[in-house]
């Protein structure tokens, strides 16, 4: 690969709009762009997302394109009508089956899978142990650092056994935080002990247990670095989780534009650093001028030698493998297997299961 594929592979961007941008298109073509995020402004039925995905890996010619979503369920869920949407972590987790908890993961990786999505970002792995937390809440499975650790494991392996990557968030853990990080940078003061007990045992739990992929978080943890959030400390992302905890998978950084690294750092430097920290995938979800300047920089940052290539060698192959491992072989999504997937009455079955239970469980709850 030439310089600018090997940067290419480890960026993750998203665009405007129900049809790729002409940016996102060259990115793919040009510089073997590594992935694409998608939103609910891209998606307008599940037929609309089968074409979609597979006007953006027509564009590959070699190595499939990863095309990621947040589809936890719950309030964080970016799939259109026609979909199966499931609930979130904590109402999933208060039906107390890890058997369901796994056939909704099954389920959803289907119609994911169904529509040409490769990659979810989900399961959340926090502990929400910070009762005001204001974005984590009820899309962790609760404060009990084992019951996240068994049902997030439950809901990774619902995943990918069904060739759909899965995405551990928000690494070490942003469970215990008083803020958001799309708006400030959010702090966690816990010491070094307690973290191990509760925030990195269900990271190390999955990652123990075949998890693809990680997503770090724009959290400072000064017990753990000082002066950098997660996304960018290398005593986090390489000390830390590679070599103290062994994982040997992906690592995703969490969209770069939210306030708690760009109120710092603009989209170059950001990139450049996470880079240095360890991180293997860049993620800018909104801004084609910042994507843009980012994959530069990094570029730059090569040729000027803070960056060596042999770094971006170590990212790429862990990139690649990942893909060998879930991605081939590519068939273009199939509309006729999109109507008997997406929506199927299985997955509506399971769904009126689900709504009965937690309604007995609410009704129990108020006698």
């Amino acid at each position: 690969m030439t310089l600018k594929e090997k940067i290419g592979q480890m960026f993750m961007v998203g665009f405007d709009g129900a049809v790729p941008s002409k940016t996102v298109l060259r990115l793919i073509r040009e510089a073997r762009l590594g992935g694409v995020i998608l939103f609910a402004r891209n998606l307008r039925s599940p037929a609309q997302t089968a074409r979609l995905s597979n006007a953006l890996q027509s564009q590959s010619q070699k190595m499939p394109v990863l095309i990621s979503i947040d589809q936890e369920g719950g309030r964080v869920s970016r799939l259109p009508k026609g979909f199966s949407i499931f609930p979130g972590g904590a109402q999933l987790a208060a039906c107390h089956s890890p058997e369901w908890v796994y056939r909704v993961a099954e389920a959803t990786a289907k119609e994911l899978r169904a529509v040409g999505i490769n990659m979810n970002l989900a399961p959340v792995l926090d502990v929400a142990t910070h009762p005001a937390n204001p974005v984590i809440g009820d899309r962790a499975f609760g404060a009990n650092p084992v019951l996240v650790s068994t049902l997030g494991l439950t809901m990774i392996a619902g995943f990918q056994d069904n060739n759909v990557i899965a995405c551990g968030k928000h690494f070490p853990g942003h469970g215990d935080t008083g803020a958001d990080s799309h708006k400030e940078l959010p702090r966690v003061a816990q010491g070094l002990r307690r973290l191990r007990e509760v925030e990195l045992r269900p990271f190390l739990h999955t990652i123990q247990n075949g998890l693809a992929s990680i997503m770090t978080a724009h959290v400072l943890y000064p017990a753990l670095d000082p002066d950098e959030p997660a996304t960018l400390s290398r005593r986090i992302v390489t000390g830390l989780l590679r070599e103290d905890m062994g994982f040997k998978g992906v690592v995703i950084t969490d969209d770069l534009e939210m306030a708690a690294i760009s109120d710092r750092h603009g989209p170059g430097e950001a990139a450049v650093k996470a880079i240095e920290a360890g991180a293997d995938l860049v993620l800018i979800c909104h801004d084609e001028d910042k994507q843009l300047a980012a994959t530069e920089a990094v570029a730059q940052a090569v040729k000027k030698k803070r960056i060596s290539e042999a770094r971006l060698d170590q990212s790429l192959l862990r990139i690649l493998q990942m893909k060998e491992k879930f991605l081939p072989p590519y068939q273009p999504a199939d509309l006729a297997q999109v109507k008997d997937i997406v929506g199927c009455s299985a997955h509506k079955h399971l769904l009126q299961e689900i709504k009965e239970k937690t309604e007995a469980l609410a009704a129990v709850k108020t006698t």
